[in-house]
């Protein structure tokens, strides 16, 4: 015997659902024709002798030893997904490893040890409620439904084929029932790639649905899958449950029904409101800049004329703060939030600096002295020095906002400061010990550093000459079309051609200075490289077509490799030391006359900066790159 799950119309309250329910039935190889064919598991429960679960951790851990045994030598399974072929029921080879009956509650409130937003451990998606199962080896509560969760399960709008239990190793793609991101345990469908949330793949579905903001009749489940339009947010999805209008010709999917009315998004500076239709034609996505359908709805800005914005674009979770805003006033905006009290004219106080700052204008470059807020040296612009020490602020870093709201991240970010530690930018992923900015809600870890939170769109690269926007769909992964890089990183894209670059190439200084040459560098294409170029520092050839852009001097044909001349670790201050978890790091810069040997390369470091590394054995090492902490 063995669980499948089927869905079955029930009437609840004089309304119609499909609720979900497990099922015993034999298994295809020991059916007869005389025993039960198939039996509701709650009607077993009423019998004297109740089946007993095995723990999901038990289930899983089956699972992924199965594919330690699969592996070839010493070659690591990089599966994203596996199937899980252990049955949930209990039985004498477990190990007496399952959850016991007198565990499980269906209480009235939730269980008083349980701590807020405990998840269940076998999904990690859903707070643990009322119902749970609780495992005494693990000591872990767990959903009823990930407990009993069976091998496969058929799916009101998956009708031609069953969902199967998988494993993701890695965050999938999003649940087609809540459109969130579905991992570890999920069900999942190979033929339409897609994919459930076992907590959402047993949710009861209502046969009718009265929602009168977003329509004026009784909306009818459709009973398959259907290739249908949906008038709210103008796609076709077959994998999603459709409602349709009996009366009228109106098409909706089910979560879109409830979509909300007003919402702040992360791409404006103004709420947007949902618009059935929209009254003007040939209007592009303020998101992914493609034409929006007027006979579809949208959000759009009812201060700036004409900003529209696709549904599903407006709703993702990299954009939206997943807040309902209708009948909640508007504050007042808090984006330009200074950073600094004016003390006299030239003179300022700033936040993160307890002397006063004086207004200077250099007129000449200076290597030897670097912003504390971006780490960059001081270029021929404007700047603020300390009258009692060498703190130095580029005038732009100084004036960055307090607080912003910004492109990349559906909640305004508060800048911040370091101190004695190191951040891990969240765009352009290198380590940065100047400012930044960090996310406002306490369970978020997003951070910038300043100089990727001073991009907005459009985004004027020097080296493109159309503007770029943060156009693409997340889950594409594009390939920087500057570092070759097709790694997890933001990027921005052009709308006009097929140009792509990342954060981390597109955050480069494009123009600097070298102390051995009187004119600004030019940053460069790999594939523009020559056979004759060299590195003026290292004395490396670049490589041509190679997957790093380089500097060069168009008047002295100088050229540099971006780390030689910049440092792979160009947002690092001087003296800065930060912790690691073997020992600490001291950041120096390299100049003096007689380059040290960094202990991993074993030559000369030809880098601008270099690392010491001082072990809780006290013995210190010269690293070249972070990079090296790594190894």
């Amino acid at each position: 015997m063995d669980l499948f799950g089927e869905f079955h119309k029930v009437e609840i309250n004089g309304k119609l659902f499909l609720v979900y329910h497990n099922v015993i039935k034999p298994l295809p190889q020991t059916q007869t024709s005389n025993s039960f064919d198939k039996q509701s598991i709650d009607s077993v429960y009423d019998l004297p002798l109740q089946p007993l679960f095995l723990c999901p951790r038990l289930r899983t851990r089956i699972l992924l030893n199965v594919l330690d045994n699969e592996r070839v030598g010493e070659r690591v399974s990089n599966q994203i997904l596996s199937k899980y072929n252990t049955s949930p029921l209990f039985d004498d080879t477990s190990d007496g490893h399952h959850v016991l009956p007198l565990f499980w509650c269906n209480n009235k409130e939730v269980d008083p040890e349980a701590e807020e937003g405990d998840e269940c451990y076998s999904c990690s998606f859903q707070s643990i409620g009322t119902d749970y199962y609780f495992c005494v080896k693990c000591d872990k509560r767990f959903h009823k439904k990930c407990v009993e969760s069976p091998l496969e399960i058929s799916y009101p709008s998956h009708t031609k084929h069953s969902l199967q239990l998988f494993y993701s190793k890695y965050r999938s793609d999003l649940c087609i029932y809540c459109r969130e991101r579905a991992t570890y345990m999920i069900y999942f469908c190979a033929l339409c790639d897609s994919y459930m949330h076992v907590f959402c793949a047993q949710m009861k579905i209502p046969f009718f649905i009265d929602q009168p903001k977003r329509h004026d009749h009784t909306l009818t489940l459709f009973p398959r899958q259907a290739s249908l339009t949906c008038n709210i947010c103008g796609l076709v999805n077959k994998l999603y449950l459709t409602y349709i209008c009996p009366i009228c010709d109106f098409v909706a999917h089910s979560d879109c029904i409830y979509i909300p009315q007003i919402i702040r998004i992360s791409r404006h500076h103004h709420r947007v409101s949902f618009i059935s239709s929209l009254p003007f034609e040939e209007k592009f996505c303020g998101v992914c800049r493609q034409m929006i359908d007027n006979h579809y709805g949208a959000y759009t800005c009812h201060v700036c004329s004409g900003y529209v914005v696709h549904v599903r674009c407006a709703l993702r979770n990299d954009i939206w703060d997943g807040e309902e805003l209708e009948g909640v006033p508007a504050e007042v905006e808090e984006d330009d939030v200074e950073s600094f009290k004016r003390i006299a004219d030239g003179v300022i106080l700033h936040f993160s600096h307890s002397h006063h700052l004086n207004f200077e204008i250099s007129g000449v470059y200076n290597g030897n002295k670097f912003c504390q807020a971006c780490v960059l040296p001081l270029n021929e612009g404007n700047f603020y020095v300390c009258v009692e020490c060498d703190f130095i602020l580029h005038e732009t870093c100084a004036d960055a906002p307090r607080k912003k709201v910004h492109p990349l991240h559906p909640h305004p970010l508060k800048q911040m400061v370091i101190g004695d530690d190191y951040f891990r930018c969240s765009a352009c992923m290198r380590r940065s010990t100047g400012f930044g900015y960090r996310c406002t809600n306490q369970n978020c870890k997003y951070k910038l550093d300043v100089v990727c939170a001073s991009t907005a769109e459009p985004f004027n690269y020097q080296g493109h000459r159309h503007p770029l926007f943060l156009s693409l769909d997340p889950k594409e992964k594009p390939m920087c079309h500057i570092c070759k890089s097709t790694k997890d990183k933001k990027v921005l894209n052009c709308i006009e051609c097929d140009f792509i670059i990342c954060f981390e190439c597109a955050t480069l200084p494009y123009m600097v200075k070298y102390k051995h040459d009187e004119h600004y560098l030019t940053f460069c294409h790999g594939d523009e490289a020559r056979e004759s170029d060299w590195c003026e520092l290292c004395e490396g050839q670049l490589a041509i077509g190679g997957r790093e852009g380089f500097y060069e001097c168009k008047d002295c044909c100088t050229t540099l490799h971006i780390n030689c001349l910049l440092g792979p670790d160009l947002y690092t201050n001087d003296g800065q030391s930060y912790k690691i978890s073997n020992g600490a790091i001291v950041v120096r810069h390299n100049k003096s006359t007689t380059r040290p040997f960094c202990s991993m390369c074993k030559i000369r470091c030809p880098y601008p900066k270099l690392l010491i590394y001082i072990s809780y054995m006290f013995q210190s090492y010269i690293l070249c790159s972070s990079k090296h902490l790594e190894k």
